[in-house]
């Protein structure tokens, strides 16, 4: 038996399950897009987080990495065991081609599994859908949940691109822009932080030190 997962969010840096080869490589007619909500990870139920699902585009590519878990029935089982609970708000599994770099009309491999979501709030009620970026720039800003905050998701995904080489302009532009609101909520802390009043300056009084320094005097005689 032989399983084939394409991860183009966090499995892309972080798989968590054992695999025996992994390649980078692309899907075609998808796009990422941060539409989809995560309420027990990066976010909660009150303040939902942003996470990656794909979006159907004809003509557009996805880069990512496919993870081959092979050798017995029971290890695939474990793995998908395993995605099953972690992208429990993928309500979709799909069959895809992957392409490897340089061979863009033949695909390294057929029949890879993808997690995806319906496109539809009411048939998937993780689905948030698109937003402007300066909205989803201030909803990934400020969520967390139990496994960490949402925008270390964007800022590992970002990193997770360049390390393989490319880059989604996408991802960077709304990086970017989570970045200008973690700077003006820092601003903001700043100016309504209270500050510590020093302490008041008493001029000296010449006629209260007056003994003190007639002691000093005698003594020192």
């Amino acid at each position: 038996m032989v399983l084939w997962v394409f991860g183009y969010g966090s499995l892309v840096w972080n798989p968590g399950f054992d695999f025996d080869e992994r390649i980078v490589g692309y899907i075609k007619d998808y796009r990422r897009v941060f539409d989809l909500a995560c309420i027990d990870h990066r976010g909660t139920p009150e303040h939902p987080a942003r996470t990656c699902t794909l979006e159907a585009k004809k003509g557009a590519i996805c880069w990512g990495a496919a993870y081959c878990v092979k050798g017995s029935i029971e290890r695939e089982r474990v793995a998908m065991q395993y995605l099953e609970k972690r992208e429990c708000e993928y309500d979709l599994k799909s069959s895809v081609d992957f392409y490897k770099e340089g061979d863009d009309l033949r695909p390294a491999l057929t029949k890879v599994l993808v997690f995806t979501s319906t496109p539809d709030k009411e048939a998937n009620r993780y689905y948030l859908g698109p937003a402007p970026l300066e909205q989803m720039a201030r909803q990934i800003a400020t969520a967390t949940g139990p496994c960490g905050n949402n925008r270390d998701y964007l800022f590992f995904l970002e990193k997770a691109m360049f390390n393989i080489g490319h880059e989604d302009g996408y991802v960077i532009e709304l990086a970017n822009k989570v970045r200008k609101v973690l700077r003006w909520l820092e601003e903001k802390k700043k100016k309504t932080s209270p500050r510590i009043s020093p302490k008041p300056h008493h001029p000296l009084n010449l006629m209260q030190l007056a003994p003190l320094l007639e002691t000093t005097v005698a003594n020192s005689r």
